[in-house]
């Protein structure tokens, strides 16, 4: 398993490092213990956190409710939790 995510009994918890204002949106790898996650929406009213989490829902299959964000709304470094499954897709 990945430092950056972890199995909970209620799915997954995701750790990520948002980058806003990037060229565009997308997952960029690892950093340390985060899923660097770049995204081309501004820092500004949740805009960036909602575009987090639909490239983690287009990665993971999911739809972008399924995508919880669950810590660090107005900071960089974020938790996410997403429903069970048996395993997280290999990295884009």
């Amino acid at each position: 398993m990945a430092d950056w995510s972890r199995q909970i009994p209620s799915g997954w918890e995701i750790r990520v490092k948002a980058v806003p204002g990037a060229s565009r949106s997308r997952i960029s790898g690892v950093l340390g213990d985060r899923l660097k996650v770049q995204v081309a929406a501004p820092p500004e009213d949740g805009k960036a956190n909602k575009a987090v989490a639909q490239v983690l829902a287009d990665w993971l299959g999911l739809s972008k409710s399924e995508v919880e964000l669950v810590s660090g709304a107005s900071q960089p470094a974020k938790v996410f939790r997403i429903p069970p499954r048996q395993e997280l897709p290999p990295l884009p």
